[in-house]
C-alpha cells in the first residue's frame, strides 16, 4: 500500500513547517500548497530527509480556480489524501473604525473561505478515516481590537469546521480545529513544534469520543 498522504493548505516555516515534519516523521507523505517557492522548496529538501516524498505546489489560495488546481493535482499525483491540514489567516492591524468591508472580506476569504475550495478539491480523494484539522487561536473568542479581522476568521474557522465535521461523519470523515490559547514564541509551551504536536494529536482522536474543537493551552 501507499503511504498516507497529508496535504497542508499554508506551508511554511512556522507552524505548519512543524506540522510536517511530524506527518513525515510519523510515516506520511507530504503535500505542500503555499505562495512562496523557496520556502516550499526548503521544506521539501527536510522531509526527503526524513524519508518522505514532498511535493510543493505554488499557489494563491484565494485564487478559487488555482487552489483547486493545486490540491486536485497533489490528490492526482498521490493518488490519496488522507489528511487535510488548513493553517493560514490574516493578520491585518485595523480596529472596525479603519477596517474596511473590502479588507474584511478580503481577510475572511483567506482565513475561512479557502478551505472550502481546499476541501472540496480534496474529498474525491479522502475515503473512511480521513481527517480535516485547523489551526484555530484564542482570538475567535478573546479578539484584539486592533486587528478585528482576525477574531472573525478564527470564529467563522471554528464554526465552518463543525459543519464539515457533521457533513463528513457519516463517510468516516473527521473534522477538528485546535484553538491555540497562547502566543507563538520561540522557546516555552507555544513554539511552533508543541502547537504542530497538538494538531497532530487532535486528528488521532478517538472517533468515539470526537470533539470538533479542542483548545491548547500549552
Amino acid at each position: 500500500m501507499s503511504r498516507p498522504v497529508v496535504v497542508i493548505i499554508g506551508a511554511g516555516p512556522g507552524v505548519s513547517g512543524s506540522l510536517a515534519r511530524r506527518y513525515a516523521d510519523d510515516g506520511h507523505d507530504v503535500g505542500l500548497v503555499g505562495i512562496h517557492e523557496e520556502q516550499l522548496a526548503t521544506l521539501v529538501t527536510d522531509l526527503g530527509a526524513r524519508g518522505a516524498t514532498a511535493m510543493p505546489a505554488v499557489a494563491d489560495i484565494t485564487d478559487d480556480a488555482a487552489a483547486r488546481a493545486a490540491v486536485t493535482g497533489l490528490g492526482e499525483s498521490f493518488g490519496r489524501i488522507d489528511v487535510l491540514h488548513f493553517n493560514p489567516s490574516a493578520f491585518r492591524e485595523e480596529d472596525p473604525l479603519t477596517l474596511s468591508v473590502d479588507h474584511l472580506l478580503a481577510d475572511v476569504r483567506l482565513g475561512v473561505g479557502a478551505l472550502l475550495t481546499a476541501l472540496q478539491a480534496a474529498r474525491p480523494f479522502m475515503t473512511e478515516g480521513g481527517r480535516v484539522t485547523a489551526t484555530g487561536s484564542m482570538a475567535a473568542d478573546r479578539p484584539w481590537h486592533r486587528a478585528a479581522s482576525l477574531g472573525v476568521q478564527k470564529a467563522g474557522l471554528r464554526n465552518l469546521v463543525q459543519s464539515i465535521d457533521a457533513t463528513l461523519e457519516p463517510d468516516g470523515i473527521r473534522a477538528v480545529s485546535v484553538t491555540v490559547r497562547g502566543t507563538l514564541s520561540d522557546e516555552g509551551a507555544f513554539t511552533p513544534d508543541r502547537v504542530a504536536a497538538a494538531l497532530h494529536a487532535a486528528a488521532r482522536q478517538d472517533p468515539g469520543q470526537w470533539r470538533t474543537e479542542i483548545p491548547y493551552t500549552g
